[in-house]
């Protein structure tokens, strides 16, 4: 059988680790149950598959494991074939992917009895925050939140059609511990407010299916001026990528990879060429929101 887990991209701007959207760029599990308890085979290609772990410190493995010991199941025999498209380190949502799908191979195997609420509390035991595994399992944008038991609530919502992102994704990598380690402890009353209301604006806009309003929503004050220093050129791109005719450009989750959004497929070439200036090495992708989070078959 076989697992396919979206890219996310997480924050969108103002919604800082409760807001993230699946994205039309897909890593892939292909698995089958071995007779053995505990053996595993694992084997990779693709993204950065040179640097996947094929031994129990498998990120995808160890969330397989888990996942089994969690529903009280054996740990069933495993082999696993991973085929990677999401760039690894460059926040686009790759260790979610990994996360989501090591519990979807498990629950394959538990015959699909947890529910999503079970496997998100499981995966957010690796996670942390939702912000990215919520949309990975579920597809789509999800607003999503931690209750005071640690348990998640979530709200999916259907990007609008009319939804283009393009990713500017450098050649270099940026570990999120990196780019948590700038943010501040804590943040004004001001810019608190500024936040508040533009996420509030921003699921309106989705919600509305209003580009326009989504774009405008996406300025941010509580992570984006502190980590813009770790992205090289980001303020010269986002003035690039608005006479090319972006609405709006963000740091993709922790960076260091950049969501530019507008209301029509934004040509490669009119990026291109400021990358150029820049000197950086980089793919330019052209994705869609993806309305459909992991699944298998």
């Amino acid at each position: 059988m076989r697992v396919k887990i979206p890219a996310t991209t997480a924050n969108i701007g103002p919604g800082f680790d409760c807001l993230g959207m699946a994205l039309s760029l897909y890593n892939t599990i292909e698995f089958e149950q071995l007779p053995e308890n505990g053996i595993y085979q694992l084997s990779a290609q693709g993204e950065s598959a040179d640097k996947v772990s094929l031994n129990e410190d498998n990120l995808v493995y160890q969330v397989y494991k888990q996942t089994l010991l969690a529903a009280h199941a054996p740990v069933y025999g495993v082999k696993m074939h991973f085929d990677n498209q999401i760039p690894f380190a460059r926040g686009l949502g790759s260790s979610s992917a990994a996360i989501i799908g090591g519990a979807m191979v498990a629950n394959t195997f538990l015959n699909g009895r947890l529910s999503n609420e079970e496997i998100l509390s499981i995966a957010m035991t690796f996670e942390g925050h939702p912000d990215n595994i919520a949309p990975a399992l579920l597809g789509g944008a999800v607003l999503s939140g931690i209750r005071d038991d640690n348990t998640i609530f979530y709200q999916k919502i259907t990007p609008p059609k009319s939804l283009h992102c393009t990713l500017i994704v450098p050649d270099y990598p940026l570990e999120t511990a990196k780019a948590r380690e700038v943010l501040p402890k804590t943040v004004s009353m001001s810019d608190a407010v500024y936040n508040i209301s533009r996420t509030a604006l921003l699921i309106d806009g989705l919600h509305r299916g209003d580009v326009a309003q989504i774009a405008q929503a996406m300025t941010d004050k509580l992570h984006q001026p502190y980590r813009e220093p770790l992205i090289k050129g980001m303020k010269t791109i986002s003035q690039k990528a608005a006479e090319a005719g972006a609405l709006a450009t963000v740091i993709s989750g922790a960076g260091p990879t950049l969501l530019l959004v507008s209301d029509y497929e934004l040509p490669a070439e009119k990026i291109a060429p400021v990358l150029q200036q820049l000197a950086i090495n980089g793919r330019i992708l052209s994705l869609k929101p993806s309305l459909v989070g992991a699944e298998v078959n």
